[in-house]
């Protein structure tokens, strides 16, 4: 007869997600995994198979927590479309000044650190940062439509480079997150929608 797991998954992924924050893939060891989530390696090899196993349970969390939230704000309609992607910029810069322990995002430090070696993490870092371009596109490309933005460039540009921006944020947020210095950057990118 198996044994049921008896420990709450979610609070452990949730601490193993925080631990790869603030180390990184490579500085977490398991040791550290045993020691943020409280539970044994034995319990954790059962749940997850291996430590790449719960990076990939961490980063699919870190997309609910961080980036599902901006994807439903653009797709919740109602305002206007310069509004919402301004919410969406406002949103990330708040995150990141108020992180006082300058925790990594999962989305940049994976990219850098796994994404060239392991299939599994590009394409769910793939996944993560193309829905959140696709819900740009269709603000983008509503806003175009009804003339709020203008349409010098195609829609699928400046949500490719809107989301550029919003990741170049939490890399510079990373080294110094000043919210004043992080919105103006913010500003200079959301100007191209008004250009």
């Amino acid at each position: 007869m198996a044994r049921t797991r008896e420990f709450d998954t979610d609070a452990a992924v949730t601490a193993a997600m925080e631990a790869f924050r603030r180390s990184g893939f490579a500085g977490t060891s398991m040791r550290d995994l045993v020691e943020a989530t409280g539970l044994g390696s034995g319990s954790l090899y059962a749940a997850f198979g291996s430590k790449e196993g719960l990076y990939l349970a961490a980063l699919d969390l870190y997309r609910q927590q961080y980036a599902v939230p901006m994807i439903d704000l653009l797709r919740s309609g109602g305002h206007d479309p310069a509004q919402l992607v301004r919410e969406v910029f406002v949103a990330a810069v708040d995150a990141i000044a108020h992180d006082g322990d300058r925790r990594a995002c999962l989305i940049v430090a994976g990219a850098m650190e796994r994404a060239g070696d392991d299939t599994r993490v590009a394409m769910r870092l793939r996944s993560t940062t193309q829905s959140l371009e696709l819900a740009l596109f269709d603000v983008i490309a509503e806003g175009q439509a009804r003339g709020f933005f203008p349409n010098e460039l195609s829609a699928a540009a400046l949500a490719g480079f809107l989301v550029t921006s919003l990741q170049g944020l939490r890399v510079m947020g990373a080294i110094d997150p000043d919210r004043s210095a992080l919105m103006r950057s913010a500003e200079v990118a959301l100007r191209c929608l008004s250009s």
